[in-house]
């Protein structure tokens, strides 16, 4: 319930669709026109959405809908591990550490997969530590699982790897439902995307090679410095060449594996097993290391599952120095003042990002009134960078790429001149825009469309 709150007062409901949530929502018709569904989006977000975007668009409700659904996957997620830890606050603790991150905070109300994913990977990994685990924990696995696939097919994949590892490997979690729950999981989510990859990509290889093209290629890579400095945002590195490094918001990757080797150090030292959180961890890495090793841009979101597992270890260590505060001043001292700084970093971000991403959308609103005073109407087509798809979409048209072969009603550029083909169409600037320097050229309203794309065409 904290974290719900949290999102609501620091998150605004009215905060307008962003680039990738347009695509998804847009899949439902009060919310069209349809936007391209590239070979990399699952049809996970929009089963999400379509309780709500079925029917109606008020972004409002749209966001009310989602920061419920992100409370109960948070409730979800944990509610294993309390059976898992012995000490069952680390549960909530560890919730919290989740939950106080400014991008889990910012993308709790969002139509984005990456907390879901988050989620479904913690559910799973704790039904698997169940001691005797009945129904009840096999469903946990399979729905798990379920939606991890559904969401990312490729974090399926590396969640699922450790976890068959684990139950094939370890004499106390060895057992035939373990096992089928985990491939059962995998299979149920991965279904739709492979049912689709043959309908609409030619099948699964083609698909997959279309993916990593519109990613940019995925290699062997290394993005952990993309992503240490994307822990400030912004929302999306790509490329990270002119990121800096925040200190304050840098301190998270040296706070928790000190915090994690404390949880697994006093948790052996007490004699207590520490399989549970070695899994945990294998899990977390598991899911973090091919966004460190294989994709070439960062985004904070991405680590969201890898940091879910890893705050369980973590809030073990964290509850082994609350333990020690409590007969040590300077102890408590200093956790009060870093969970304080951690905190108010954290708070700062999220305001931040909010307040850039208010202004930021806004400006696809003043280009669509800019398109309209220009005689820009749908039904139309605008062509432009990757932005021409969000500001297509707030005007009210289809979006292309330059290269597209259709007749473009207008093309929206920052900073740049126009294709050969529309260097004569009457151009105006954008005033008022957060990112400065935008503007439209719109094509001349002479003749019939037919013969403007022959002329196109021709050029």
């Amino acid at each position: 319930m904290g974290f719900v709150v949290l999102v609501g007062v620091l998150v605004p409901f009215g905060l307008p669709l962003g680039w990738d949530e347009i695509v998804y929502a847009s899949r439902f018709g009060p919310y069209g026109p349809g936007v391209a569904f590239s070979a990399p989006r699952t049809r996970g977000v929009p089963v999400l959405l379509a309780p709500v975007a079925s029917w109606t668009d008020p972004v409002v409700l749209l966001r009310f809908w989602m920061t419920g659904l992100a409370g109960g996957a948070l409730y979800l997620g944990f509610r294993p591990w309390v059976e898992v830890l012995r000490r069952p606050v680390g549960a909530a603790l560890g919730a919290g550490m989740y939950g106080s991150l400014w991008f889990a905070l910012f993308y709790a109300n969002s139509a984005m997969p990456n907390h879901y994913t988050a989620m479904g990977a913690l559910a799973a990994t704790g039904c698997v530590l169940r001691r005797d685990p009945g129904r009840g924990a096999y469903a946990g696995i399979v729905g798990g699982l379920g939606v991890v696939t559904l969401m990312r097919p490729n974090d399926g994949a590396a969640v699922a790897l450790p976890l068959f590892a684990a139950v094939l490997l370890v004499p106390a979690w060895r057992g035939r439902g373990r096992l089928l729950a985990v491939a059962a999981g995998v299979a149920v989510g991965a279904l739709p995307w492979v049912v689709e990859a043959w309908l609409r990509f030619g099948g699964v290889a083609r698909r997959l090679a279309e993916a990593s093209d519109t990613q940019g290629g995925m290699r062997p890579v290394l993005s952990v410095e993309a992503h240490l400095t994307a822990l400030d945002g912004p929302l999306l590195c790509r490329p990270c060449t002119d990121d800096t490094m925040a200190p304050g918001a840098a301190a998270w990757w040296l706070l928790l594996p000190l915090l994690v080797a404390l949880g697994l150090w006093t948790t052996h030292r007490a004699g207590r097993p520490t399989a549970p959180l070695w899994l945990a961890v294998a899990v977390g890495a598991c899911a973090s290391l091919p966004y460190l090793f294989l994709v070439p841009y960062a985004a904070p979101r991405f680590l969201l599952p890898g940091y879910a597992l890893l705050v369980l270890p973590a809030a073990v260590g964290l509850l082994a120095l609350a333990d020690r505060a409590g007969r040590s001043r300077p102890v408590a001292v200093a956790l009060a003042v870093v969970v304080l700084g951690h905190t108010v970093v954290q708070i700062m971000h999220v305001r931040t990002h909010v307040s850039v991403q208010e202004r930021a959308r806004a400006d696809w609103q003043r280009i669509g009134a800019v398109l309209r005073e220009g005689g820009v109407r749908p039904p139309c087509l605008i062509k432009g960078n990757s932005l021409a798809i969000p500001v297509a979409y707030t005007a009210g048209c289809a979006s292309a790429a330059m290269g597209d072969p259709a007749p473009a009603t207008a093309v929206i550029l920052r900073r740049a001149d126009p294709p050969h083909w529309a260097r004569e169409w009457l151009r105006r600037p954008v005033p008022g825009t957060y990112n400065p320097g935008w503007s439209v050229a719109v094509r001349p309203r002479r003749g019939s469309y037919t013969r403007a794309y022959a002329v196109e065409r021709d050029r």
